[in-house]
């Protein structure tokens, strides 16, 4: 796989699409930020939403519809959503396609933070795979982010073998959001303010054993675990919030 790609196709796993007509509520989901939650997305069936071209995954969710959540969305060829503002602000990592608005055109491996109140009309004409988060970025100061990860940086990350792109980290908010690029035979420990960790490539190893692409891992502060990956990896990580 290249170096600068972000994800498998995750668009070709031939699981059901469950709730078609969203007519019961939505349950809650990881709910608990204190506990640590593990979850392969590509053994989950794919959840309908309101737009009913557009389908996701949820990895946490509390309120339903309404509340917090986070999850693998795709959108189908020519899905989108009606205009719509977004309360306690949105993020994207784009995983595969070209997810797009009125203000642009996302190819695979942007990242946007569009902050509290934002305001547009999501489609995709050839389709996506997105990391998605909602109502979990609150802040009327917030910075908008569009970063373009396959041409970013790379510097030296928290341990040796680790290399880390950052895309967000803002003054006044605890948030702070990077990709990792973990060399073979790489280890460090979980970070002690917790984090949140979404596998892109490659293999992690912890306490629970190992998780590949498409892996959503979740250690709460306090949790003192080691990570360590034997052929090399690369991570979206968020630590804070």
């Amino acid at each position: 796989m290249p170096e600068n790609a972000v994800a498998p196709d995750l668009r070709r796993e031939e699981h059901t699409i469950v709730n078609p007509l969203i007519e019961a509520p939505l349950p809650d989901c990881h709910a608990n930020r204190r506990r640590q939650a593990r979850v392969d997305t590509t053994l989950l069936n794919w959840e309908a939403s309101p737009s009913g071209t557009v389908w996701r995954k949820p990895l946490y969710r509390v309120g339903g519809e309404n509340g917090p959540v986070t999850s693998l969305v795709r959108y189908a060829p020519g899905g989108a959503f009606q205009p719509h503002s977004h309360p306690d602000g949105e993020e994207i990592l784009v995983l595969e396609g070209v997810f797009a608005d009125e203000h642009g055109d996302y190819p695979a491996g942007t990242y946007l933070l569009n902050p509290d109140g934002s305001r547009h009309a999501p489609r995709s004409d050839p389709g996506c795979v997105l990391l998605v988060r909602l109502r979990q970025y609150p802040g009327a100061h917030r910075l908008q982010q569009v970063l373009d990860t396959t041409t970013g940086p790379w510097s030296p990350g928290l341990a040796s073998g680790i290399e880390m792109q950052m895309l967000y980290a803002q003054a006044g908010y605890p948030e702070r959001m990077r990709l990792e690029r973990w060399c073979p035979d790489t280890t460090r420990s979980c970070h002690p303010n917790g984090e949140e960790i979404f596998i892109l490539e490659g293999a992690l190893q912890d306490g629970e054993g190992a998780a590949g692409p498409g892996c959503w891992l979740r250690y709460p502060p306090g949790d003192c675990g080691v990570l360590h990956s034997i052929i090399g990896c690369q991570l979206y990580v968020r630590v804070g919030g």
